[in-house]
C-alpha cells in the first residue's frame, strides 16, 4: 500500500513537472485525470501561487449577470446576458467540509459580514488565545471571547455558504464557502444582486 501511494505521488510529480515544463501551468490536483493528493488541508507551498487567472472587463458590458462555479478547476465565470466578462480563482470547501453544488440563487449581501461560526478565540487584550475555531465544536477557554473571521463582499448563496474575499493557497481550504481575490469579490458584489443565478459545477 504504501508503495503504491509512493508511486502516485511521485507520478503526480512528474505530472507537474512535465506541466509547467510546457507551459500550460495546470494544477494537476484539479485535473479530471489526476486525483487530488493533497490530504484534508492539502500541501501548502510557501506562498500562494501568483494568480495568472483572474481578471474583470464588465464595467463597460450590460446584460442580466450570472456565475458558474467549477469545483475541479477552482475557477468562477461571471456572465452579462450570456457573455463571459470575469474569471476568478477560488478556494472552495476542503475535503469532509465540500462547497455545495446545484442551482441557486444570491440571497443576501453584506460587504462588512464576519462569521458567527468560524474564527479565534482572544483575551481581553485581542491576542489569539485559539485559532481557526469552531464556535459549534471548540469549547470557549475561561476569560476569552469569539472573533469572527472577516468575510468581505459576502454573497450568500445558501445557509452557511457564500462567495466572498479570502485567503487563497492554491487548493480547497475553506469550511465550505467560495474564497475569491478581493478585487474578484469586489466585481463580482458590485455586480450582482438578490436573485443573480450562481450555478455550481462539480
Amino acid at each position: 500500500m504504501l508503495r503504491s501511494f509512493y508511486r502516485s505521488s511521485q507520478a503526480a510529480f512528474y505530472i507537474t513537472l512535465l506541466l509547467f515544463a510546457a507551459g500550460c501551468g495546470e494544477d494537476p490536483r484539479f485535473s479530471a485525470q489526476t486525483q487530488y493528493l493533497g490530504g484534508v488541508y492539502g500541501n501548502a507551498p510557501a506562498g500562494p501561487p501568483h494568480d495568472t487567472v483572474s481578471y474583470w472587463d464588465g464595467d463597460s458590458v450590460q446584460g442580466k449577470p450570472s456565475i458558474t462555479i467549477s469545483l475541479r478547476e477552482q475557477r468562477a465565470y461571471f456572465y452579462k446576458s450570456g457573455v463571459l466578462v470575469g474569471v476568478s480563482q477560488l478556494s472552495t470547501g476542503r475535503e469532509g467540509l465540500n462547497t455545495p453544488y446545484g442551482h441557486f440563487s444570491i440571497i443576501q449581501k453584506d460587504v462588512n459580514h464576519v462569521s458567527s461560526l468560524f474564527g479565534d478565540y482572544v483575551d481581553s487584550a485581542g491576542k489569539v488565545v485559539v485559532p481557526n475555531v469552531d464556535v459549534t465544536k471548540d469549547p470557549k477557554p475561561p476569560g476569552a471571547h469569539f472573533q469572527g473571521t472577516p468575510m468581505p463582499y459576502f454573497m450568500r448563496i445558501v445557509s452557511g455558504t457564500g462567495l466572498h474575499a479570502g485567503y487563497l493557497p492554491g487548493y480547497p481550504a475553506s469550511h465550505g464557502c467560495i474564497r475569491m481575490p478581493e478585487f474578484m469579490a469586489e466585481n463580482f458584489f458590485k455586480s450582482v444582486s438578490v436573485g443573480t443565478p450562481v450555478t455550481i459545477t462539480n
